[in-house]
């Protein structure tokens, strides 16, 4: 099935790339306007795509450890069970509700922090002025951390189920040789769950790679190319699609978009692939 999606993506997308004007992987504007003068490229989409996504990971992988570590290693087994239970309801929550919370709650909130960052750290690239009003708060900086709510309990999860199989044996025989709590965790639940750990993360990563409603309704839409900064608006690959969809009246447009879909489509299903691989090896290892 994996194969007929993108066969199907790729027949429906070679007709709008024989007629495109530009460079379809190195071009950053995007004019699909005029389907006799088709001229598209994805890189922005696709760095807007992959910084966002990056962003949030960082937030949310540090979070989800300290989250899993805590439910398996300290809480009492009575506050832990109902705990994990609220954690994984967030994977629930529609992404329409996270789009609007960011939107209208999420931001407000944090302009103050945005506006202290970029005047005090703003000689950093990521923090540098925006293409964007930070007033406003439709940026990647907002966009990002709702994506890190969003992946959270897919990373805690699997986490989690990776740190409850760490062999009693072993946690025993590190608390007989007088090893603290820490100890214990950093010297044989961390080792035995670094693997799984680092596969829930890229799994959580092709989460918010792919991630549209919440995504589309955050951030502020702009002609401006990406700066490389967390205060720029513009629209991941998803978000481009859902804009547009409603103007797919014209197949050789609406194939240019499908194009940018194939290229949604391959880095999902490498960083997924990169993920079964690395459970993979950590199953021959054992």
């Amino acid at each position: 099935m994996i194969a007929l999606i993108g066969v199907f993506l790729l027949i429906q997308a070679i007709p709008s790339l024989a007629q495109n004007n530009s460079s379809f992987l190195f071009s950053r504007s995007w004019d699909t306007g005029d389907p006799a003068n088709l001229a598209f490229g994805v890189l922005d989409l696709l760095l807007v795509t992959v910084f966002s996504s990056v962003f949030a990971l960082v937030i949310a992988m540090p979070v989800s450890l300290g989250i899993a570590l805590f439910l398996t290693q300290y809480a009492p087994r009575n506050l832990a069970r109902p705990f994990a239970y609220l954690v994984d309801l967030l994977a629930a929550v529609p992404s329409i509700i996270y789009g609007l919370w960011g939107a209208y709650v999420l931001a407000p909130a944090l302009e103050p922090i945005s506006t202290w960052l970029n005047e005090n750290l703003g000689w950093i690239p990521v923090f540098a002025e925006g293409n964007t009003s930070l007033v406003i708060g439709q940026t990647i900086f907002t966009a990002g951390i709702v994506l890190a709510v969003m992946v959270l309990p897919i990373i805690t999860a699997i986490t989690r189920e990776v740190f409850d199989r760490t062999p009693p044996m072993q946690i025993e025989g590190a608390l007989a040789l007088g090893a603290t709590k820490w100890e214990v965790v950093r010297t044989t639940v961390l080792p035995f769950g670094r693997a799984g750990y680092v596969s829930a993360s890229m799994l959580g990563l092709g989460r918010a790679l792919g991630e549209t409603i919440a995504v589309m309704i955050i951030l502020a839409s702009t002609s401006d190319v990406f700066g490389w900064s967390l205060f720029d608006g513009g629209d991941t690959i998803a978000s481009k699609i859902a804009r547009a969809a409603p103007e797919f009246n014209d197949p050789r447009g609406a194939g240019a978009y499908i194009a940018a879909g194939l290229v949604l489509f391959v880095l999902t299903f490498v960083v997924n692939a990169i993920a079964r691989s690395i459970v993979a090896g950590r199953k021959e290892y054992r």
